[in-house]
């Protein structure tokens, strides 16, 4: 028993609440101002208050959109942070039917983990799944 009236897990459930509430209503306004002086990942020549005010307000609108329908994972991200697991950029897994994504599997592992250990982790599993669903990629 500890001596604080709430658990570990009480905390990261309240955590992972105010994080979603944070993101559940993008402020149009804020995008653009995010947006500003910050360069395009394909153009890094360019920033996105570069393009015109058309392309600009399009794309404001489409990161809305993208916001807005965002999942929420706000509970794995504060359950990775407290556990000290960092997201990987570099491994996902995706199964599709159909041309279209039915399953994605992303991995955060501890920061120590040498990469061939984290590709092998990785690639081991997309074979299981593969050879359970009969090949399906």
């Amino acid at each position: 028993m500890t001596d604080r009236p709430y658990t570990d897990a009480d905390l990261r459930a309240e955590a992972a609440r105010q994080h979603h509430a944070i993101t559940e209503d993008p402020d149009f306004v804020g995008i653009g101002e995010q947006m500003e002086s910050t360069p395009i990942p394909s153009r890094p020549d360019d920033d996105w208050d570069d393009l015109d005010d058309d392309a600009y307000e399009a794309a404001q609108r489409a990161i809305d959109d993208l916001l807005g329908g965002a999942a929420d994972v706000s509970r794995w991200a504060i359950d990775l942070g407290a556990d000290g697991l960092q997201p990987s950029t570099e491994h996902a897994l995706t199964m599709q039917a159909d041309e279209r994504p039915i399953v994605r599997i992303h991995f955060a592992f501890d920061p120590d983990m040498p990469t061939e250990m984290r590709n092998a982790l990785v690639e081991g599993l997309g074979d299981a799944i593969a050879d359970h669903l009969g090949g399906a990629s």
